[in-house]
């Protein structure tokens, strides 16, 4: 399992999967940031969603996760920036080939989508999944070159 410590970062309707999933990595061994929210009170989502992002396509981290309620919010904000190659992950295939084909780097997770044994074991595998290069690293400078002529 990937080790390097990650940023974390939900709205108010995954707080309580955010704060499940940051137990489960600091108990595997992981440092965590966490980006907020807070508490279950009403947030603006994009906030975090750019908190998160922004240490990612800096490289001030390497990984980060976001959640929200379906998850499709923090993945519209995550890939605007560059660098940042966020997936929105519901099942274990997806993070598993988000991780080997594109190099995911941010996993983003729908909080009223799946449950906490269902997040945890999609966080697993995320994390566990290395990146298989070869073909996948060209279409990916692809995404790099796009980034630059946009």
């Amino acid at each position: 399992m990937n080790t390097s410590p990650v940023v974390i970062g939900s709205d108010h309707a995954a707080y309580q999967l955010k704060e499940k999933l940051k137990k489960f990595l600091i108990e595997s061994g992981i440092a965590v940031e966490d980006a907020g929210a807070e508490d279950e009170g009403s947030v603006d989502y994009p906030d975090y969603g750019i908190k998160v992002a922004s240490l990612v396509s800096t490289g001030k981290f390497d990984r980060g996760i976001l959640l929200c309620g379906t998850g499709i919010g923090m993945s519209m904000v995550a890939n605007r920036f560059s660098n940042v190659r966020a997936a929105l992950c519901n099942d274990l295939f997806s993070a598993i080939m988000s991780r080997r084909h594109n190099n995911s780097n941010v996993l983003v997770l729908g909080g009223r989508v799946i449950g906490d044994v269902l997040a945890i074991e999609i966080l697993k595998v995320w994390l566990e999944t290395p990146f298989e290069e070869g073909r996948h690293q060209k279409r990916l400078d692809k995404f790099n070159e796009m980034g630059r002529s946009a």
